[in-house]
């Protein structure tokens, strides 16, 4: 039996990523792999190729993009690739696994249309934009100016919100939890 696409997607501090590794690490039934996504930007601090990313060149990430490599990519923050590289996904999809995406709304929308009915979309949102506010200002890493930035983005990614199968609203994390671990659960053990 082939596995299974999950797609998790949400405006920066919407708390989607808390979501995916509190799934990944607390439901191994699930059969889930992580989707590690592919960059031309240089590692960061620890980062490791194939763990954290699969870090390529700018010149190597075009000539995917050219090959087909990519079931979705985009360049982002000055010149900067971000993408999901197809043979890494049908690999684990092969195997039965289930790859969990922890993925940009444009990429999203875009893995959703061409896996279809063999992927799970969900849209994470923040209870408000003022919550939002609140919880990218309690990170304390970013400037005020930054965080309006970030606010601008959120507003126009949560235009996207309905292009996804289900909408979960973070407010309360355990809350939050339990529907996302409904909606997957039933996702996966459901008879194609």
């Amino acid at each position: 039996m082939k596995g299974k696409c999950i797609i998790f997607s949400a405006p920066s501090g919407s708390g989607k990523s808390t979501l995916v590794h509190w799934l990944m690490d607390t439901h191994p039934e699930l059969r889930l792999a992580f989707s590690v996504s592919a960059t031309s930007r240089a590692p960061r601090g620890n980062e490791k190729d194939g763990v954290d990313y699969f870090f390529l060149s700018p010149e190597e990430f075009r000539e995917r993009i050219a090959k087909g490599d990519f079931l979705e990519y985009e360049e982002v923050y000055g010149g900067n690739f971000y993408g999901t590289l197809r043979s890494q996904v049908t690999a684990a999809l092969d195997k039965g696994i289930n790859v969990l995406f922890d993925i940009d709304v444009k990429g999203g929308v875009n893995v959703k249309k061409q896996f279809g009915n063999k992927a799970l979309s969900i849209f994470v949102c923040p209870p408000s934009l003022e919550i939002l506010r609140s919880r990218l200002e309690g990170r304390g890493t970013e400037t005020p100016e930054k965080i309006e930035m970030r606010l601008a983005k959120a507003s126009e990614e949560m235009t996207y919100s309905t292009q996804f199968d289900h909408v979960v609203v973070n407010d309360v994390l355990e809350d939050a939890e339990a529907e996302v671990f409904r909606l997957v659960h039933n996702f996966v053990c459901q008879k194609d």
